[in-house]
């Protein structure tokens, strides 16, 4: 089976909310609620992935130091095994806006399961809930 290492980032803001996006129609798992990331290019290191997606996807900058990790997903889906390692970052620049037709939205940890999400994302709510709320 395929290993498939993708990127997440947990984007807080300064009144504790997380962003989550909306797959657009004509993706793989269109309609579901994702954290911002994605599949790292060839020869890049995962925080680098990031801070280039977090551009592409949502149009803002951050840095690599401004990326700290907090947990980890390993699922396997049945054409492949996704391992995402899910990175915080609090200090980025510019406002969030939806580059990919994506719908965006500011959501409180404790209020992500209420969201539907990729089966490999489910796990990575969890450490999400015990760093923001306790």
């Amino acid at each position: 089976m395929k290993l498939t290492l993708v990127v997440a980032c947990a984007l807080i803001d300064q009144d504790n909310r997380i962003l989550i996006a909306q797959r657009p129609k004509g993706k793989a798992m269109a309609g579901l609620w994702e954290f911002p990331g994605g599949k790292l290019e060839e020869g890049e290191r995962p925080e680098e992935a990031l801070v280039r997606e977090l551009r592409e996807e949502l149009g803002i900058d951050t840095k690599t130091d401004c990326l700290a990790p907090l947990s980890f997903a390993s699922f396997a889906y049945d054409d492949f095994h996704l391992l995402m390692p899910l990175y915080i970052c609090r200090r980025f620049w510019g406002i969030p806006a939806p580059q990919e037709g994506q719908q965006l939205k500011w959501v409180r940890a404790n209020h992500l399961r209420q969201y539907d999400m990729p089966p490999a994302d489910e796990p990575l709510i969890p450490p999400l809930i015990d760093l923001l709320i306790g």
